[in-house]
């Protein structure tokens, strides 16, 4: 038996919980992720569809995946990593086939967070020079914001690594508009299925919340009061300067955990700082959107934007 879950033409963080739903409706049925008529797909929708893979994979037996028919969205797929990642996740119908220089234009293609040498090899991958040309030229930022912002890859990396327990995933990419941001951004999204925060910081906090201990407290907790599991002052800080850092840049930070999402909503998003009651979901799903500080240039022509981001429903 096979349910079917439809992959929404705009593959982020609403479809991501969409298909969470659709999938724990699903009984021990195998499913089916009918991804054919998908138009994009940002990197938190590409990670989230792969971290459902790998946690709907029943006794050894994979998910199935139908690859997009648009042979532009495909070509995305491949040279955002996606297709080489998702042979772990997925039995894959109408895979497209790489083609030369297809990770040229990607800025961090999708990567597997596994060992601190991991999380070492994204940060060479984004060398110094190369985030600090993308951060000046195209989103107008200062050579000092360019080095927080490896230090901001590098640490929300390396949580995979200290809490989750298991491995994870983070991909970055620029688009020249997304959603409502008539600006080019940086979208990176890093997951895993691990622990998650009420996991991690159930056995030194649990017993101080009482009843009203749950995935919503947990990441209140470490979201806004800086809550962490570590005793020792200081340790486990991580959190609280990447939010600080992408508050001070305009930028957006989400982050769903279990049954609930908590974000940072700048005045460009509509987004509820708290989200409850959605479908569980295990490990934490971490979504940071950074705007530039101008205005998009002119659109491209056509035939370069067809896997481009357009109106998104709300």
């Amino acid at each position: 038996m096979t349910h079917v879950i439809a992959v929404p033409p705009t593959l982020d963080s609403d479809a991501f919980d969409q298909m969470i739903a659709s999938a724990a409706e699903s009984g021990d049925a195998r499913l089916l992720f009918d991804g054919r008529h998908l138009r994009f797909a940002d990197p938190y929708g590409m990670v989230g569809l792969l971290a459902l893979g790998q946690h709907f994979t029943r006794d050894g037996v994979k998910p199935i995946l139908h690859f997009p028919q648009s042979p532009e969205v495909g070509s995305y797929f491949t040279r955002m990593g996606f297709v080489a990642a998702a042979d772990a996740a997925f039995e894959m119908v109408d895979a497209p086939r790489p083609r030369a220089n297809d990770g040229s234009s990607v800025l961090l293609p999708i990567t597997v967070i596994d060992t601190h040498e991991d999380v070492h090899g994204v940060i060479e991958a984004l060398n110094e020079h190369r985030i600090s040309t993308l951060l000046s030229e195209q989103l107008g930022y200062s050579r000092a914001d360019a080095i927080a912002f490896s230090m901001l890859l590098s640490e929300v990396s390396q949580n995979i690594i200290e809490h989750a327990g298991a491995p994870g995933w983070v991909g970055i990419q620029t688009y020249r508009r997304w959603r409502r941001i008539d600006k080019r951004v940086v979208v990176i999204a890093v997951m895993d299925l691990g622990t998650g925060f009420r996991g991690s910081l159930e056995r030194e906090h649990s017993s101080r919340f009482g009843d009203r201990w749950g995935d919503a407290t947990a990441l209140e907790a470490a979201f806004i009061h800086g809550v962490t599991r570590f005793r020792d002052p200081g340790r486990g800080q991580g959190l609280k300067q990447i939010r600080k850092k992408v508050g001070r840049w305009g930028g957006k930070i989400a982050i769903r955990s279990g049954t609930a999402r908590i974000s940072d909503v700048p005045d460009w998003d509509d987004s509820p700082p708290m989200a409850t009651e959605l479908a569980d979901f295990p490990g934490s799903q971490i979504l940071i959107v950074l705007p530039a500080k101008a205005p998009a240039p002119p659109a491209e022509p056509a035939a370069r934007t067809a896997a481009r981001p357009g109106p998104v429903r709300r």
